[in-house]
């Protein structure tokens, strides 16, 4: 979901006088840094220093003084002059500093098991059967005007006679005058939140994107925050991490009163937290209500490459008892790296800190990244009946047709004149540059396809190469929403060089049902397909460059198919295809299945197939344009039944087949993920050998071990040769465990993965099966390996080593080197 899209900009208006003022708090002795010390502004405003004591203050009106407060310390009052920064050292009150910090330390721990102990009680979300409420939320992508110098630099050069002017950069110069006058990026929406215990669901009543007619939903698709800060994970930019209320959360986290204020005329502490395992941890502030243990304000932040800051605030309601969320705030801002960092898929790139690209990075320090989002219209347990529940993100038929006054009685503070002219230039350079045409072409591409008017060619039919036919070559595609949303035509044809024979499908489908995504449709194909092979009919093809493992097949079986199929969305959470097939297969190798008496070299089945992928624990988004997986979580599974129906048309032999699939990942704060592959099949009945399991060979039957290096499979064995073992039942595990990417030399940052994969299998009636010499995998196959993934512009190493039972004698035998490649696009 995360494509990428580029913002170019330009504008002009002016912008109201503003000041800034930007320090740094610290111990006058030990000259650490104090975090989030207290910044009182002429006497009446209140701000905070972040984490590293920094503070950056940007006031319309005139600011005289700034007085700064931490608990143990003198305040120091500042008279405000003409400099914008101003480092300040406070001093201990007493020389028992260390004891008040001991004593605030304790005090913050038992106020902490308290906050733990009554979570029930002041999560709304537990304490409350129903809410809802209005948000109006606001992304900006910006940078302040008046942190960046905008000067005009002459760069120089040394030479044998002195210095010598190479070049004028005008860089920050033009960065200033644009964002002076607009911002880089901007979005809105408005949506209705519903709560009925204990599901949460949004409703985007109404949404636009600066430079976009139709807005990119997968942007409102991000969690950028969590809702609550009560539960046992909070998540930040879609990161998980523990949180500062979990449940024995301070053996992680340690804790102080920094400071005691009023909110909502209640008194509260103020926790100082930091994680005292994780250096990338979180850090922050808790608020929290001194009579009811409740959170009534928080402070999250992150910092690492990028630094993170979110904000939570309540308001107490009194006739409930219940500090109720009122804002969130997240902001993002460059943190240190000696690499260029992205994100949102390209749409902010930071540059990284090199003394010899300092010109080029100073633009990127001062950019930053906000989301803000205003609660209003709270109303409390009146009861809510969700309509599709399973939809966490919904959004309006209506949404992209709202009028200004909708947008003015619903917005909870008007956009400023940089916000109007963000909208003006980019909507005009959208349209000069046919942005949106541009966007649906990427997202054409990403999924293997070119749109040409009404049709969209298929990038996978083109070109690709196997033992058996050669060099193929094809043409194939569909026609898109241009010709019509409700019905579509598909086919390809394809041609083989080796075998001389063409190849070809055709089909049409027409949609039954908007919200479930539901098509009907029917289609003919004559094509090959590899023996054996084991394939879910809900997987999509999936566009690559090259496609590894079909490059080293050369057993084939050709199918005649006709089918017809329902393919749907309308079980929540799932996808679904459900088809009738009837197939007249011929085996092009030397193959003879024995059943009955009867030698069979071509056989006719009529199949049932039910293939259906459930998602029970991702989220989900429903658009105009489709369902969206927001949020993918695992793990994920997918089940496919085929039976034969010996008495509907012809139909050769009575068999059944279970499948069975099981994904699970797990992505580290570290950069490091772990991968779990379960797979499992059991076929039974009269069943030939084309239709039953070879679980995934990828080796050549090569003597020398050179003559065996090709391309790399995701999840084949890469020591087991083609057609060594078939099953009719069987079961695979892989491990893949991948560390972050190291840099050994500047352009050369490996991928370390560590592999390991096992399967056990049974073959019943081996006798049945004449022409084909094989094993069986009784006693289990056992293959371990390293992956040096991406070692230099997308290609990789691997090695592998095959031992157990199935051992072969010769050690040579049992190793594979392969190459790998894979396509970065950043997304």
């Amino acid at each position: 979901m995360k494509n990428v899209f580029i913002f170019l900009l330009f504008c002009c208006l002016t912008m109201q006088a503003q000041q800034q003022i930007t320090g740094i708090v610290k111990d006058f002795n030990t000259k650490k840094v104090l975090p989030f010390a207290s910044i009182i502004l002429n006497d009446d405003q209140t701000f905070m220093a972040d984490v590293d004591g920094k503070f950056e203050i940007v006031s319309f009106k005139k600011i005289n003084s700034i007085t700064i407060q931490y608990i143990g310390y003198s305040a120091n009052t500042i008279e405000v002059s003409s400099k914008n920064y101003y480092p300040i050292f406070l001093k201990p009150k007493t020389d028992s500093l260390k004891m008040l910090t001991i004593n605030s330390q304790n005090l913050a721990n038992s106020i902490l098991k308290k906050v733990i102990a009554k979570k029930e009680e002041n999560n709304p979300q537990k304490k409350l059967d129903y809410f809802q409420f209005k948000a109006y939320n606001k992304i900006v992508v910006s940078a302040n005007p008046d942190s960046i110098q905008g000067k005009i630099d002459s760069i120089f050069v040394e030479n044998e006679f002195g210095k010598e002017l190479k070049k004028i950069d005008s860089t920050a110069y033009k960065f200033k005058k644009i964002i002076d006058k607009q911002h880089l990026f901007l979005a809105e929406k408005i949506s209705k939140f519903q709560f009925a215990k204990p599901l949460l669901k949004e409703t985007i009543l109404a949404s636009k994107m600066a430079g976009f007619k139709e807005p990119i939903y997968e942007l409102f698709g991000f969690n950028l925050q969590s809702f609550s800060i009560y539960d046992d994970k909070y998540e930040l930019f879609e990161t998980y991490y523990k949180s500062p209320l979990s449940r024995n959360a301070t053996d992680e986290y340690q804790y102080s009163i920094s400071d005691t204020t009023s909110i909502e005329n209640r008194e509260t502490y103020v926790i100082y937290f930091k994680n005292k395992k994780k250096k990338k941890g979180l850090e922050g502030l808790l608020f929290v209500d001194s009579q009811n243990f409740a959170v009534a304000k928080a402070v999250m932040q992150t910092k690492g490459i990028i630094n993170i800051t979110a904000i939570h605030e309540f308001r107490f309601l009194a006739e409930n008892q219940v500090w109720f969320p009122i804002k969130k705030e997240f902001k993002i801002t460059k943190g240190k790296s000696d690499e260029k960092t992205s994100f949102l898929g390209g749409r902010i790139v930071f540059e990284p800190d090199d003394e010899d690209n300092e010109r080029e990075k100073k633009n990127a320090d001062f950019t930053f990244f906000s989301s803000e989002t205003d609660i209003k219209d709270i109303k409390i347990n009146e009861p809510i009946v969700l309509k599709k529940s399973f939809i966490k993100v919904q959004v309006s038929d209506k949404n992209e047709n709202r009028n200004e006054d909708f947008w003015e009685e619903n917005r909870t503070f008007a956009i400023d004149e940089r916000g109007i002219q963000t909208y003006k230039i980019l909507d005009s350079i959208a349209d000069d540059r046919k942005l949106d045409k541009k966007i649906r072409f990427g997202r054409k591409i990403i999924n293997g396809y070119v749109p040409i008017s009404l049709f969209d060619f298929d990038l996978r039919h083109l070109f690709s190469y196997n033992n058996y036919e050669g060099f193929r070559f094809g043409l194939g595609g569909n026609t898109n929403e241009k010709l019509s949303k409700v019905f579509k035509i598909d086919g390809y044809t394809a041609y083989g060089l080796k075998d001389e024979t063409i190849k070809y499908s055709i089909g049409s489908a027409a949609r039954i049902g908007k919200f479930s995504n539901t098509w009907i449709g029917y289609s003919y194909t004559d094509d090959l397909r590899e023996i054996a092979s084991t394939s879910f009919a809900i997987d999509k093809r999936v566009f690559k460059l090259y496609d590894p493992r079909p490059i080293n097949i050369s057993t084939f079986y050709n199918y005649k198919m006709w089918r017809g199929y329902i393919e749907t969305k309308i079980i929540p959470k799932t996808e679904s295809i459900w088809q009738l097939t009837y197939n007249n297969i011929t085996p092009l190798f030397n193959y003879t299945f024995v059943h009955n008496g009867i030698n069979y070299n071509h056989f006719e089945m009529t199949t049932a197939i039910a293939s259906i992928q459930w998602n029970p624990f991702s989220d989900f988004m429903q658009t105009p344009n489709g369902k969206l997986e927001i949020e993918k979580r695992f793990p994920k599974f997918t089940f496919q039944f085929t039976k034969s129906l010996p008495k509907l048309f012809d139909n050769d032999f009575d068999f059944g087949k279970i499948d069975l699939r099981i994904d699970f990942e797990k992505k580290y704060l570290n950069g490091q993920k772990s991968a779990i592959l379960v797979q499992s099949g059991y076929a039974y009945g009269a069943i030939p050998i084309t239709h039953l399991y070879n679980t995934s060979p990828n080796n050549l039957n090569k003597t020398n071990l050179l003559q065996r290096i090709t391309i790399a499979g995701k999840n084949s064995f890469e020591t087991m040769f083609f057609n060594e073992f078939f099953s009719n039942q069987y079961v695979f595990f892989q491990l893949k465990h991948g560390f972050k990417r190291v840099a050994l030399f500047k352009k050369v940052k490996p991928e370390f993965v560590l592999v390991t994969r096992m399967a056990w299998g049974n073959l019943e009636n081996p006798e049945h099966h004449l022409g084909i010499e094989y094993k069986t995998l009784d006693q289990g196959f056992f293959e371990s390996g390293v992956e040096l993934n991406q070692i230099f512009r997308g290609f990789g190493l691997s090695g592998f080593y095959r031992y157990g039972p199935n051992q072969l004698n010769r050690l040579e035998d049992n190793l594979a080197i392969k190459l790998s490649f894979i396509l970065d696009l950043g997304l």
